[in-house]
C-alpha cells in the first residue's frame, strides 16, 4: 500500500492486526509506521505484517528516541529503553556541580546512557566503551558530530580505559543482565531482535554486572559513583553483589518509570 492510501480505516485494520499479533502498543505503532510510510515511501502494509511478526517498531522505522536525542538502531544492537532514562537522571545529578566531569559508559551500545550525558551536561567528557563489533558501528553512527568531549572505544568493558585507573568521577552501564533461564519471560521483540550477548549474561543474569563493577572499581577516583542498570527481578542481587564485594558505600537501589526496581548507585569508598 503506498503512503497516499493510507488511510484511516487502514490504520484501525492496523491496530486490530497488531492487537491480534499481541503487541500491546498496537495503536500507538499503526500511526507511527503510517508517518514512516508517509515520510519514506515505504509499504504500509508490509511495515504492519512485518510488526505483527514482532519486528521491533525501531527497526522497521530506523531509530528511536531517548530523553531530548533520536539515537539510530538495527539489527546488531540493543534497542535503547525508556526504562533507562532515570538512571541518566541519576548520573546528571551525581554531575550537575562539577566543572568538565570525566564520565565512562561501560557496554555501550547505540550510545544511550552516554551520548545522553554529554548533550545535557555542558562540560561532561565522555568515553564510550562497547565490544561488539556491530553494536560499535551503530555507536559510531550515533556520535554527534563536531562534540570533542565524546570519545568512542572498541574495547572490553574488562580491561577498557586503563589509562584513565583512578580518575573517573562516573561509571555507568546498561550491560547485559537476563539470566539463561528466563529466556522465556523476555518480549520476543527483544529475544529475537536484540543481539544475544546484550542480553543474556550467565545462569544469574550477573556475568557481566561483575565485570561492570570491577572495572568501576579500578577506574573512579574515592567517592567516585557508579550506576548499573539491572532487571526488575535483580533488586537485592545487584546491591548485595556490591556490598560483598567491598569498598563501596552509600549503596542504593532505584525504581525506574514503572516502579520496578531498575538500577543500582554506589559510590567508591577508597
Amino acid at each position: 500500500m503506498t503512503p497516499d492510501a493510507v488511510t484511516q480505516q487502514d490504520i484501525r485494520t492496523a491496530i486490530d492486526t497488531l492487537r491480534a499479533a499481541g503487541v500491546d502498543s498496537a495503536e500507538h505503532d499503526a500511526r507511527a509506521l503510517a508517518r514512516h510510510a508517509a515520510e519514506t515511501g515505504a509499504d504500509f502494509t508490509d511495515l504492519v505484517s512485518r510488526r505483527a511478526e514482532r519486528v521491533p517498531l525501531q527497526h522497521l522505522v530506523g531509530s528511536t528516541g531517548f530523553r531530548y536525542l533520536d539515537l539510530d538502531v538495527g539489527p546488531g544492537v540493543f534497542v535503547p529503553r525508556p526504562e533507562t532514562e532515570v538512571l541518566v537522571d541519576a548520573v546528571l545529578a551525581a554531575i550537575a556541580d562539577k566543572e568538565r566531569p570525566l564520565v565512562v559508559d561501560l557496554c555501550a551500545g547505540a550510545g544511550t546512557i552516554g551520548f545522553a550525558v554529554a548533550h545535557e551536561h555542558p562540560t561532561a567528557v565522555v568515553h564510550l566503551v562497547e565490544r561488539s563489533d556491530d553494536a560499535f558501528g551503530w555507536l559510531r553512527r550515533n556520535r554527534p558530530e563536531g562534540n570533542d568531549r565524546v570519545h568512542l572505544h572498541h574495547a572490553d568493558a574488562a580491561d577498557a580505559l586503563p589509562e584513565l585507573d583512578g580518575t573517573v568521577d562516573v561509571v555507568a552501564s546498561n550491560p547485559p543482565y537476563v539470566a539463561e533461564s528466563e529466556r522465556d519471560l523476555v518480549d520476543p521483540e527483544v529475544r529475537d531482535h536484540d543481539p544475544q550477548d546484550a542480553l543474556f549474561a550467565g545462569e544469574d543474569g550477573l556475568d557481566v554486572i561483575r565485570v561492570v563493577v570491577a572495572t568501576a572499581a579500578r577506574l573512579l577516583k574515592p567517592n567516585g559513583f557508579v550506576a548499573v542498570e539491572h532487571s526488575d527481578r535483580q533488586g537485592d542481587a545487584v546491591p548485595n553483589l556490591l556490598e560483598t564485594k567491598g569498598g563501596w558505600d552509600e549503596i542504593e537501589d532505584h525504581l525506574d518509570l514503572t516502579q520496578r526496581p531498575r538500577f543500582t548507585t554506589a559510590r567508591k569508598t577508597r
